[in-house]
């Protein structure tokens, strides 16, 4: 049976990433059975990372978000390491790959500043073309989605996107422009261990792009062989947790099996 690899993040009362943890402060249930891990490692690990940016009308509007969000995702280039590999996809009237996947930081920001507005928000069907897009790269996976959130003309529906996204391991930091936060931003937060934010106003982007960026440097591996059956099919429910009160942990829900 194959190892099951689980990203987890671990945030104190301020949010902050809690450092120095061994293998032992954690414990892992596959549908609610415990579950020995066999597989630990904390630190600085190979990064490939989707930056999913909207870049339509609604965003280059009087409000001016996409160049807010285009300042933005400079700063978070800017955050990750030499090592770290980067893409960016443009979402407007056709869903772009901008940049492709590379540790070539001055061609992500090249690529950034050449978008400007175009076309509505496929945003569901953007978001699943990322995730694929990132899925095969190796290391740990993110997507950084930047977005006012409305989505226009996708032809999958919100529900079926949070469902490819659990079938997939790659954490989902989406950030909503605006004044509102659709609710699926935290649907796919929750769904593969990232994070949602709001930034209703310019100033509160930058903070979040650069804690998505410090939350990614600090992260735990935990890997494990399947206490089940091997012929056990379907979805498999994980859950995460360290035995400190004052600690959260935030990892994938869980996978599917063939």
């Amino acid at each position: 049976m194959n190892l099951v690899e689980v990203y987890a993040t671990v945030t104190d009362r301020q949010g902050g990433p809690v450092t120095g943890l061994a293998a032992t402060d954690f414990a892992v249930s596959e549908d609610g059975t415990r579950q020995a891990i066999t597989a630990f490692a904390a630190g600085e690990f190979p990064l490939a990372v989707a930056i999913g940016l909207d870049r339509s009308f609604s965003m280059g509007d009087k409000s001016n978000r996409l160049g807010v969000a285009k300042s933005a995702a400079r700063t978070f280039v800017g955050a990750l390491r030499k090592s770290d590999q980067v893409m960016v996809v443009a979402i407007g009237g056709e869903i772009d790959v901008a940049a492709p996947l590379t540790a070539d930081h001055g061609a992500v920001l090249a690529a950034i500043d050449r978008l400007d507005a175009w076309g509505t928000t496929p945003l569901y069907d953007a978001a699943l073309a990322a995730l694929d897009a990132i899925q095969s790269a190796g290391g740990r996976r993110a997507l950084v989605l930047l977005s006012d959130g409305t989505d226009r003309y996708s032809d999958m529906a919100a529900a079926d996107l949070v469902d490819q996204a659990r079938r997939r391991d790659v954490l989902i930091y989406p950030i909503a422009l605006g004044r509102a936060r659709p609710p699926i931003f935290a649907e796919l937060a929750a769904a593969t261990g990232g994070r949602s934010f709001h930034a209703p106003e310019p100033r509160d982007l930058a903070p979040a792009m650069t804690a998505i960026a410090r939350e990614l440097r600090f992260q735990y591996l935990l890997g494990y062989v399947p206490s089940r059956a091997a012929s056990d099919a379907g979805w498999h429910a994980i859950d995460v947790t360290v035995d400190r009160p004052e600690m959260r942990v935030r990892a994938r829900e869980g996978y599917f099996t063939r």
